[in-house]
This record gives structure tokens, sequence and C-alpha cells, in this order.
């Protein structure tokens, strides 16, 4: 029998990320604050998954409200410059 052509079992183990605003101990996510919320959006202008920022879920629903709210205030584009042309 030949073992070559057998694929490995192993899948690739991942340590999570911690919680931004866990580690901060912020309690609230200020849409004014643009620095901040500029680091949870690509280049697109799409708010960034929890699995990539490594967000807890309560802190990721609170952030993508403030970056809605801070889109209809129009302090973050909807959408980037590039796509729009």
């Amino acid at each position: 029998m030949n073992n070559f052509n057998k694929k490995p079992n192993s899948k690739k183990i991942f340590k999570k990320k911690p919680c931004f605003f866990c580690l901060e101990k912020l309690e609230y996510i200020d849409f004014k604050d643009v620095a901040l919320i500029a680091r949870f959006i690509n280049s697109h202008g799409k708010i960034l998954p929890s699995r990539v920022t490594g967000t807890c879920s309560r802190h990721q629903r609170l952030l993508s409200t403030s970056i809605k709210r801070a889109r209809i205030m129009a302090l973050i584009p909807f959408i980037s410059e590039r796509i729009r042309k």
C-alpha cells in the first residue's frame, strides 16, 4: 500500500485575537472618533468581520452601529473614492 497519496489530516488551529475594546475597557464606542472607527473598515469602506478584527460579538454590534451612525453623519464615506468613479 502506498501512503503517499493520503492527505494529512491536520487542520490549522488559529489563536483567536483578543477583543480590542475589552482590553481597553471601553464601554461605549463613539461614532465621532473617526480614527478608532477607521481601523475596523477596509479600503472599500466595508465593515471588517469579527473573525478578522478579533472583536467580541457584543463590541462588534456596538461597532457596526457606530460605523453606520458615522456614515449617516458624513464623517466617513459609504464607499471609497476609487469605486465611485
